[in-house]
């Protein structure tokens, strides 16, 4: 099993906090896991005794009964019997209607209980949830395996572009690594997007038509990277006699934001030092995902090669946004601890025009913070203070 020490990295200064630990991600990209390597920790480096650590999966039949969130709360209450600390697991809380009583119930009258959740649909990230809780939680955001970690899981060499090409069009959702045959790993990839938009997208907006949602979808994925124009997918929609209003598509949007399907990035306007509200873009959060859903036979290129660093830098803890200049855009502009790097994204750099172009993009960029070109390319074309990356080195480099 692999450890994903990132994450648990984070975790481990709240493992006896009172705020409530919340894990969020898209679903199977790996939470249940976090989970039980943090339970793992207690039991074997705390020594913590296993009656002091609860554990329900609502996803599990035997749990069935504790969906009613009273009957929850009681049986959580019935385990605590003496002053020392419990620790309680509650994956895919979700599952429980009105499961926001019990967190507030025990937190409140028991001090001995150190609280995990975790969740993959858009309720744990609802604002009802922030109110109900007011503040008294801490969130960690759980994505698919980074590159490294895919390699680290597959024992597979990192440096291989063949590597690489595999986990660029299936992505990093850890199951998939268990299939080797394209076709079972479509059909995983398919099952969890359909359980991903059964469970999380048409039950919480009563979807009637799931088609057009799929196309809207489908629409978004094709056109990653691309500043986001309502206008051309309404266009778009009613060439395939479909038609939506404007207020439909941003509920459509906001939904697969919710089940972290897609992620929205907005323009930073570099000279005026402030985040633009307008032309926004939209990643991918798995390039599996991606990868079934769409039709264009260029997607695997350009396009999945940004995607791929956006994600990186997203599991960095980098804030990113597009970056808005003069004359044009950089392809990101990454933040962490006041510091900011300048990030172009491209897949070869084969003739002099593509260099001029990519490197180019910095021209009117006056201040001096880093500034770096990243592509596929293995000869350094580092030129004018800006640094050049090879992309697989990027990905399996911590250093950055």
């Amino acid at each position: 099993m692999l450890l994903r020490e990132e994450y648990l990295s984070k975790i481990r200064g709240f493992y006896d906090s009172d705020l409530i630990k919340i894990l969020v991600g898209i679903r199977r990209c790996g939470k249940s896991v976090i989970l039980n390597q943090i339970i793992n920790e207690l039991k074997e480096k705390r020594k913590i005794d296993e009656n002091h650590i609860i554990f329900i999966n609502f996803e599990f039949i035997e749990y069935e009964d504790l969906l009613d969130y009273r009957k929850l709360n009681k049986y959580v209450k019935d385990k605590i019997i003496d002053s020392k600390m419990y620790y309680l697991f509650l994956d895919e809380v979700q599952n429980v209607d009105q499961f926001e009583k019990v967190i507030n119930s025990l937190r409140a009258s028991i001090k001995n209980i150190s609280i995990f959740l975790t969740g993959s649909n858009s309720k744990m990230l609802s604002d009802e949830l922030s109110s109900v809780l007011s503040g008294r939680y801490v969130l960690f955001n759980i994505n698919p395996l980074s590159y490294k970690e895919y390699v680290s899981l597959t024992n597979k060499d990192g440096k291989d572009l063949d590597t690489f090409l595999d986990y660029a069009k299936w992505g990093g959702l850890p199951n998939r690594c268990e299939f080797t045959n394209e076709i079972d790993i479509k059909n995983y990839l398919h099952s969890v997007y359909d359980s991903i938009i059964l469970r999380d997208v048409v039950k919480r907006l009563n979807l009637k038509d799931t088609i057009l949602f799929d196309m809207i979808l489908q629409y978004l994925i094709e056109t990653t990277g691309r500043e986001f124009s309502a206008d051309n997918i309404i266009k778009y929609l009613n060439k395939e006699n479909k038609n939506i209003s404007n207020e439909t598509l941003y509920n459509y949007i906001d939904a697969l934001c919710k089940a972290l399907i897609i992620k929205k990035v907005y323009r930073y306007d570099i000279a005026g030092r402030g985040i633009l509200k307008t032309l926004n873009k939209y990643y991918v959060t798995d390039l599996g995902i991606a990868q079934i859903k769409n039709n264009n036979p260029e997607f695997r290129n350009y396009i999945v090669l940004e995607n791929i660093v956006y994600n990186e830098l997203i599991n960095r803890n980098y804030e990113v946004y597009i970056g808005k200049t003069k004359n044009g855009e950089v392809d990101f502009l990454a933040k962490k601890d006041g510091n900011i790097k300048y990030i172009q994204v491209t897949y070869e750099m084969k003739d002099n025009s593509t260099i001029e172009r990519e490197f180019g993009a910095f021209a009117s960029i006056e201040d001096n913070y880093p500034k770096y070109v990243i592509s596929l390319d293995k000869i350094d074309l580092s030129r004018d203070g800006i640094t050049h990356l090879n992309l697989i080195d990027f990905l399996l480099n911590d250093e950055f």
